[in-house]
Order: C-alpha cells, then structure tokens, then sequence
C-alpha cells in the first residue's frame, strides 16, 4: 500500500514510523497546490491536516481509496466528490480535548491575573525596585464565583465546564444565538452574554456561527468581561473585538485562531498592541500527548479500513 503524508509540518518533529506497517509512506513537509497531483498519482492512503483535496485534484488521482484527516473538521476536502468517486474519508476526533481544555485556562488565567504583564516587569527589572516584597500594578482577580459562558456545549465545552466548575464558577450554558426555544439547562444567548463574565467559544465554524460575535454583541456584555476564542476564528469578527478591546468595551480576550492562517499582516488582532490581547499562533491542540493521540487514531483508521470497515467515516 502507497501512502502519502502531505503535510508532515503540521505535526511537529514527532515518530511518524507507526504509518510504516502499511506499506510504503511518503513523507512531505509542505505540498502546494501545483505539487499535489504528482503525489498522489500511486497513492492509495492519503494523511493530510489542511492541504485542501478539491474534485479537480481527487478526480486526478486513480489510485486513491482513502482519505485520513488530521483533524476534527474537514472543510478542506470536497466531500461530495470524494463520495461520487467511491473514497473513503475518516476523520479523528476527540483527541485535543484535554490540549484545549489546558490551552482555554492558561490563557484565562494569564489574563485574569495579568501575568504576562508581570512577568514583563520582572524582566524589565521593576520588582528590583520595589519598595516591597511585591508588585501590585495591574489588578488580579479570581475565576471563582464568576459567570462563566460556554458556547458549543459537546465534549470539549463540556470539558471546559468541569475544570470551570472546579475552580468555583458558575457554568451558563448558552443556547445558539438565534434559537426560537431555549432547551432546559441552557440560557437564551443574549441573555448570556449580558450576564457572563467569561464568554468561552467551542462551537465549529458553520454559516450559523460566523461572526457570532461582532460589534452589538461586544456593546451587551459586561466592561470586565473576558472572551476566550480556541474554536475557530471566523467566530468572532475581528475588527469588531479590536475595537472593543481598544475602547474597554470588553475586558480582555485570549485568541488562538484567526480566521485567515497563518495570521495575515493586515489583521486587526496581529496589530493590536494593547496588553489586554493575548494571541497565540493556533496552538491550543498542539501538545504532544494530543499529536501522539492523533496519530494513533489515523493508524487505526487504516487499519479499520484494511479490515474492511469504516472507522470514524465520514464518507
């Protein structure tokens, strides 16, 4: 059996010989748009994170049987075509959940306590001129007795919830924005939004949560509200949370996705300079236990496929 890993760099400098059991495997950092063709001319397993497998390219590669997504979503691949053309798809998921969760909170706590902004200082030699033992510049303030939203309530927000709880907030489940009924335990979303003191989004990107939050939902929430973004960018519109931030509309925000990546020069977030923003380069799944877990996952992918099942199908 071929297989071609196309896009390599999306896992790091990790072990990728447990792909070797099935036969041969191509290895690729990167594959561009004008190299793909060429590579999946003999290829019957194809491994990609986000090179994009649109109808023109899957109909241009006779061999393949099988597409394995390094990933929970898979906007990146003609899913129609694949289907018409009698490939497989699989997917993985729940495999960052606790990467996230760890990510989530580590930026929330960052921000509530403003640590970045001390540990600045320290570097920058302030706490050796203190008159005391410590600094008490920036305001520190406890996650405990918050109000803490949750937007996308499946496993990863459910995840999030539990540590939420642990640390002594009080989880508001939010219904979708737009929902004629509120489910029992959920509270309506604008509703939520005006109450919470955290707002933390774990929703999939999808034509219903695109700018889920924008100028007027910034106008409704609290001054000292924080907002955590480890869903997808396109959630938030960014302009819209920049001006928010610059103004104090908001608090602060940590983000870890945008919604063009990499980052582009022109986005409002990468040229906001205010100590209030944290962004982080799309990081949040990265840890190591989780890459590890992700490509065990594909493995049994293959393998199901071979045993003539279909694990985790999509198509």
């Amino acid at each position: 059996m071929n297989i071609a890993i196309l896009d390599t760099q999306t896992f790091g400098d990790v072990d990728l010989s447990l792909f070797d059991r099935f036969g041969q495997v191509a290895h690729y950092q990167t594959t561009s748009a004008i190299q793909l063709v060429s590579r999946l001319q003999q290829v019957e397993v194809v491994i990609t994170n986000k090179v994009v497998l649109d109808a023109n390219t899957l109909a241009q590669a006779p061999q393949l049987k099988l597409i394995c997504v390094a990933a929970t979503g898979s906007n990146n691949i003609d899913l129609s075509a694949a289907e018409q053309l009698g490939i497989t798809v699989c997917n993985v998921a729940g495999y960052s959940t606790a990467s996230v969760v760890q990510h989530t909170f580590t930026l929330l706590g960052n921000l509530l306590g403003n640590q970045h902004r001390y540990i600045q200082d320290c570097r920058a030699g302030l706490w050796q001129q203190s008159q005391m033992f410590c600094r008490l510049d920036y305001a520190i303030t406890e996650l405990a007795g918050k109000q803490f939203m949750i937007y996308g309530y499946g496993s990863l927000g459910q995840a999030v919830a539990k540590v939420a709880s642990a640390f002594g907030a009080n989880v508001v489940i939010s219904e979708r924005k737009g929902a004629s009924v509120v489910r029992e335990g959920r509270v309506a979303f604008y509703d939520a939004l005006a109450q919470a003191d955290i707002v933390s989004l774990h929703c999939p990107l999808t034509t219903e949560s695109r700018d889920l939050l924008s100028h007027a939902e910034f106008q409704r929430m609290k001054p000292s509200a924080v907002l955590i973004n480890t869903a997808r960018g396109g959630i938030v519109n960014e302009q819209a949370l920049a001006d928010a931030l610059g103004d104090n509309t908001i608090a602060a925000a940590g983000v870890d996705v945008l919604s063009q990546e990499p980052a582009s020069t022109d986005n409002p977030l990468v040229n906001y300079q205010g100590d209030n923003l944290l962004l982080t380069p799309h990081i949040a799944w990265a840890s190591q236990e989780s890459i590890k877990r992700l490509l065990e996952q594909i493995a049994l992918n293959i393998d199901s496929f071979i045993a003539g099942n279909a694990r985790n199908r999509i198509v």
